[in-house]
């Protein structure tokens, strides 16, 4: 694989940087491949079957290599699964990350079914940005998509965690045939309340492959026939933001990339005339944009029809202790052996460095030709979300 011309191979003190030149600053842990729920598109109906107990890292394990990590310049970990809020003792990892010295932003990615009862220990420890999964408002629909009925638990989630301050995001996939005309009604959440609303483009990830997704630019549209122009969001200023974070960034390295904008900049997308400029977040690959009457903001992740690989900015550590680099591809490290044969912190971070430099430079999905490497075979909640 080419570099960027350029680019030291020596390792980074407090900046992580990939072999295309690209900061990683944001590591996703699977804390469990299990789950409470059975969505459509990412789990069969009679589950998957789980990792033995031995076969996945120990919390103290999952510690220590966010510890390393951070050291090396990762500045946020999202917990993901699965459904992170199952795993047993969970919040005593959240506590341990919360008082690393380094302070790296804490988040959480949960179906909400189970927050409510998490909130103020998670408040408690720090953690104060969610990302919470709805894909319909409509409780007929949110059973049939999951299996369960449960979204008065969800929703109740939602608006307590507002309530107690908590910067909240709840994101949405849109299915063919399945939920693809709730796009205004999931919207309104963004006009009652102060959350991102963000439509995520379905990824073609195990049984994600069966479905159809909406790509940004229909969605958009969508909202635009209801709710009138979409406007751009002025984060500079706060108006219109609930994420107002600013980080500043190593002069000449990472330019272009997600991690090397500051978080108040705009930048106009080629191909969409409608949505104008848009935001986008210095932590991830998230656009915003906002309508009238509007308290929240409405946000589009288009890995396919507008992938955004040369800002990708983070990496993933699976429930099995492997350093996932690239969602497409199962190449990675796995750390789980390392962590069990007695392997130092710094013969760990050579192994992460190592793995790093070879992160791919984009993904493969609705690609005709043949990927360069295997392809992932995996459900999204063996990965981890």
């Amino acid at each position: 694989m080419q570099s960027n011309p350029g680019i030291s191979k020596e390792k980074p003190q407090g900046l992580l940087v990939d072999g295309h030149g690209r900061i990683i600053d944001y590591l996703r842990i699977s804390l469990t491949d299990r789950c409470n729920l059975r969505c459509r598109y990412c789990m069969p109906p009679g589950g998957v079957p789980a990792f033995a107990h031995e076969d996945i890292l120990t919390l103290e394990e999952t510690c220590r290599i966010a510890s390393i990590l951070v050291k090396m310049g990762i500045r946020k970990i999202r917990l993901t699964g699965g459904e992170p809020l199952i795993r047993k003792n969970m919040m005593s990892l959240v506590q341990r990350l919360s008082d690393l010295a380094e302070k790296p932003e804490l988040a959480l990615t949960t179906n909400g079914v189970l927050l409510e009862d998490y909130l103020e220990g998670l408040k408690a420890a720090q953690l104060s940005h969610l990302n919470i999964s709805l894909d319909t408002r409509n409780r007929e629909v949110f059973k049939n998509l999951t299996g369960v009925d449960a979204y008065d638990q969800v929703e109740r989630s939602i608006r307590r965690a507002v309530d107690m301050g908590m910067k909240v995001r709840i994101n949405s996939v849109l299915i063919r045939g399945i939920n693809d005309g709730e796009a205004a009604d999931l919207a309104m959440m963004a006009r009652e309340l102060p959350v991102d609303l963000r439509f995520i483009e379905l990824m073609p990830i195990g049984c994600g492959a069966a479905y159809r997704g909406v790509s940004r630019d229909e969605i958009l549209s969508q909202l635009q026939n209801v709710f009138d122009e979409a406007a751009s969001c002025n984060c500079e200023d706060g108006e219109s933001s609930t994420n107002t974070e600013s980080d500043e960034r190593a002069e000449g390295i990472g330019r272009g990339t997600e991690a090397g904008k500051d978080s108040g900049s705009m930048h106009a997308e080629s191909g969409n005339a409608d949505a104008k400029s848009v935001y986008s977040d210095s932590h991830g690959p998230a656009e915003y944009v906002t309508f009238p009457g509007f308290v929240g903001r409405i946000g589009f992740i288009s890995p396919l029809s507008h992938a955004f690989c040369e800002r990708c900015n983070r990496i993933r550590l699976t429930t099995d202790g492997k350093l996932k680099l690239c969602l497409f591809y199962p190449d990675g490290t796995s750390l789980l052996p390392m962590m069990r044969q007695g392997c130092s912190d710094e013969e760990i971070r050579d192994a992460v460095f190592a793995a790093i430099q070879n992160k791919p430079l984009k993904h493969g999905f609705g690609k005709t030709q043949a990927p360069v490497r295997a392809e992932e075979k995996r459900n999204m909640v063996q990965i981890g979300g």
